[in-house]
């Protein structure tokens, strides 16, 4: 009873902030919500996963629906980054390390190191 309570309030709360802020988190309030996840887990009496392996793992399944629904707005833009000799996705160019942090970047970052696997 506890573990859906934590899955369907604290989780859904959690993650919510890890899908908007993602890897732009500052390391020290990563650290907090990685207490927090461990709180929790002690209370519900389950290991949960960390925040880091549930921000990866969230990116990118939501890269893989943008890439499997053709009338999502950033599909034409993931498609454009496409390499033409293999599976992978060609990082875009980042200037700044805004960008470098920001959604796309990053769910190309991982999804070309999830092939590699």
């Amino acid at each position: 009873m506890l573990r859906i309570f934590y899955e369907s309030v604290v989780a859904s709360a959690i993650l919510y902030a890890v899908a908007c802020g993602g890897s732009r988190l500052r390391v020290a309030d990563a650290n907090r919500l990685n207490k927090l996840i461990r709180k929790a887990g002690d209370v519900v009496g389950v290991e949960l996963d960390s925040l880091t392996a549930v921000s990866e793992r969230r990116t990118l399944s939501k890269l893989q629906a943008i890439m499997d629904n053709g009338s999502h707005p950033l599909y034409d833009t993931v498609m454009r980054h496409r390499s033409t000799f293999s599976a992978r996705l060609i990082l875009p160019k980042c200037t700044t390390e805004r960008h470098r942090k920001s959604f796309l970047p990053v769910a190309i970052k991982l999804y070309n190191s999830s092939l590699s696997v």
